[in-house]
């Protein structure tokens, strides 16, 4: 079984990460923000093509603050389907990282630099749910 591990330094390395993890699911509980560690966690389960699933880390460094919108930590089990991971420079190095959920939803990582790791945690299987939700979403 070959694993997965992708690292983001610049604009280009977010736009595959954010290949490999269009139509990701996870749950609001599986993320997690730890100031001190300046580090974003997120658990995340891949989707590929063929309707198979694997669970996958990504993990943000050098988080300086986090904004979410129309995400509510109040129920942990809610599940968010990633569409986007976006990366726009302020002061280079520093910038934003933006997670775009269906449903208007969004996570916005104020970044002192752009460091972020993706890694398949194990095998995959499959699954007959096939990602899907409105073009306008």
């Amino acid at each position: 079984m070959d694993l997965l591990k992708l690292i983001a330094l610049d604009n280009d390395d977010v736009e595959v990460i954010s290949t490999h993890l269009q139509d990701a699911v996870l749950k609001v509980g599986d993320i997690v923000w730890r100031p001190c560690e300046r580090r974003d966690w997120e658990a995340a389960v891949d989707a590929a093509p063929s309707f198979r699933r694997r669970r996958t880390a990504l993990r943000f460094d050098r988080v300086l603050a986090v904004k979410c919108r129309n995400i509510s930590r109040d129920d942990p089990d809610t599940v968010l389907n990633l569409l986007a991971v976006e990366f726009a420079a302020a002061d280079p190095p520093s910038g934003f990282l933006t997670l775009v959920f269906s449903g208007d939803a969004a996570l916005r990582l104020h970044v002192e630099c752009l460091e972020a790791e993706l890694a398949d945690l194990g095998p995959t299987w499959t699954t007959a749910a096939c990602p899907n939700h409105p073009l306008n979403a």
